[in-house]
């Protein structure tokens, strides 16, 4: 029950990053290091639920 209820919240914290990420591509400016940070991190939330389901 932990393992379902931590893929839930790694979720949710990639659907925030992918706004977050949205948002910074429409800037007229978009900050290509923030663009980086932001996919680096939603990576890492994507692998730690491959490792977790597997």
């Amino acid at each position: 029950m932990a393992q379902a209820q931590r893929i839930e919240s790694l979720k949710q914290r990639h659907e925030t990053l992918e706004r977050n990420l949205d948002q910074e591509r429409t800037r007229p400016m978009p900050d290509s290091a923030a663009v980086a940070e932001i996919k680096r991190k939603k990576l890492a939330i994507k692998d730690e639920m491959e490792n977790l389901r597997a």
